[in-house]
């Protein structure tokens, strides 16, 4: 009997044991699933928290992007200067915090704001705005995004009038006209008008669609110059690649040339505030200028020229060769623009050299922005033009140089300029032309080399450095400068609003 009961309690203590370690087995197993089960959930509500803090770093963005366009939308470049320097705005001298509520009404999160205002000369604003949750302090997702106001410097070519491009240019920035562009060479970026179609003036037919070519389908070779049906409605519009390879745009929204006045007025304000302001001579038609590479200008006053006449084609728009000068006591006269007609001035910090009367432009800078105007802002019916007989230079290219030239008439070529012209900078005609009068006359047969403009043309009637019979320029080069995009000239026209240039994760 005492055997039999050794051996059950033996089973029995065997039995607890294996109960023993089945339930440990079982607990570390269960342990393992209930620690798994709690971070997948830590992670999944990590992840959530993640995506939100980038949701509410969104948020943050949205809201200055709306801050912006309550603050500045439709300001003049001047005014916008004002509010990034004098009206604090958020982000700039300190970090803006704000929170953000969950649907409940509870703190959800918050969103800090850093913000670099534009420097000299730049329309860029870079806005860095970082997300995080209350329930998981210390994670945060940041995003930033640049802002600018697109410039007008922005265009190879802008124009508010009928433009024709004939076979053999090769355009590179965008192209853009508030009427109807005829574009027969080839357009490596979009090529815009504000016009759905119109009825191109070089011949006679329909309205075509308002950008349009005359240049054959391929395999076909030429061009027509007759109407051309396949580029009117209600045929659908081509693609043309072989024109147009970045596309081609209609009905886009025009650009306002008129409101360059308020532009004017505004670089004038700065001319006489920090830069450099000439006010009008008596009897003197304006002043030369020569830009200097040791940051400087030469400049002379100029007693008289010989006056453009279109209808009879006489005139050179050339500083006199006999007495085309100014002394600066006011009497007497010099034949060259040196010695006592001859002052030098700095380059003013802003930028900005402002001339009430017409301006004959030539030079070179060094790591330097500069604006130069002729504009009549004193009333009566005079405008002025700026005239570019010789060669005007950057030394840098890589957006430390950078020339803009406004005239309030037209930016033009005298007839005795340079026969190889090269011209760095944007160039604006308010009310005129960019280009060059038709200056054969009599025994004077007007003949040149080639013109190569690196950078912009902003023209409010139709362009031009040759015409049909050969004369002018013979070879024509229009290249867009890249810097012009981020770097517009100081205190150039610029759209009315900011937009979103740039978006990355950090």
């Amino acid at each position: 009997m005492f055997l039999i009961a050794r051996r059950k309690k033996t089973k029995q203590g065997s039995a607890l044991a294996y109960a023993l370690v089945i339930m440990m087995a079982v607990s570390v197993i269960l342990v393992s699933i209930l620690t798994f089960i709690s971070t997948q959930i830590k992670n999944a509500q990590y992840s959530v928290a993640r995506e939100q803090a980038f949701q509410v770093a969104e948020q943050g963005i949205q809201f200055y992007k709306w801050y912006l366009a309550h603050e500045t939308d439709g300001r003049t470049v001047a005014q916008v200067n004002v509010f990034w320097t004098t009206e604090h705005p958020y982000g700039v001298d300190s970090d803006y915090i704000a929170t953000v509520a969950d649907p409940s009404g509870g703190d959800m999160g918050t969103y800090r704001i850093k913000v670099v205002p534009p420097s000299v000369g730049s329309t860029i604003v870079t806005v860095e705005s970082t997300g995080e949750m209350s329930r998981f302090p210390g994670h945060t997702r940041t995003i930033k995004v640049r802002f600018r106001r697109p410039s007008w410097s922005e265009y190879t070519v802008i124009a508010n009038d009928n433009m024709r491009f004939g076979q053999g240019t090769e355009v590179y920035g965008k192209v853009e006209s508030n009427l109807g562009i005829r574009f027969d060479g080839t357009a490596h970026n979009i090529v815009s008008s504000s016009l759905a179609s119109y009825s191109d003036p070089d011949h006679a037919g329909g309205s075509e669609f308002g950008v349009h070519t005359h240049v054959n389908v391929p395999p076909a070779t030429g061009t027509n110059d007759t109407f051309r049906p396949l580029e009117a409605s209600p045929n659908t519009m081509q693609t043309r690649s072989d024109v147009f390879t970045a596309g081609r745009q209609l009905s886009v929204p025009s650009v306002d040339f008129n409101g360059i006045v308020s532009v004017l007025g505004d670089m004038k304000t700065q001319s006489q505030a920090t830069g450099k302001y000439f006010a009008p001579i008596t009897s003197s038609p304006g002043r030369q200028i020569t830009l200097k590479t040791n940051n400087t200008f030469d400049t002379c006053a100029v007693n008289s020229y010989s006056v453009y006449e279109p209808k009879t084609f006489a005139g050179t728009n050339g500083i006199s060769a006999t007495s085309g000068y100014l002394k600066n006591s006011g009497i007497g006269t010099c034949l060259a623009c040196s010695g006592q007609c001859l002052q030098n001035f700095p380059i003013p910090q802003n930028g900005v050299i402002f001339v009430e009367g017409n301006v004959w432009l030539s030079g070179q800078v060094n790591g330097r922005k500069v604006s130069i105007v002729a504009a009549n802002l004193l009333g009566g019916s005079s405008s002025y033009s700026v005239f570019i007989p010789h060669n005007l230079l950057y030394t840098n290219y890589d957006g430390s140089d950078i020339i803009g030239v406004i005239a309030q008439q037209d930016v033009e070529i005298p007839r005795d300029s340079d026969t190889t012209l090269r011209i760095d900078g944007a160039l604006v005609a308010q009310t005129g032309r960019v280009g060059r009068s038709y200056y054969t006359v009599g025994a004077y047969h007007d003949s040149k080399s080639s013109i190569t403009v690196f950078g912009g043309i902003a023209t409010n009637t139709r362009y031009g450095f040759a015409f049909v019979d050969g004369t002018g320029y013979a070879n024509r080069n229009l290249y867009y400068d890249n810097n012009l995009l981020y770097y517009p000239p100081p205190y150039f026209p610029t759209g009315t609003q900011y937009q979103v240039d740039l978006w990355e994760e950090l």
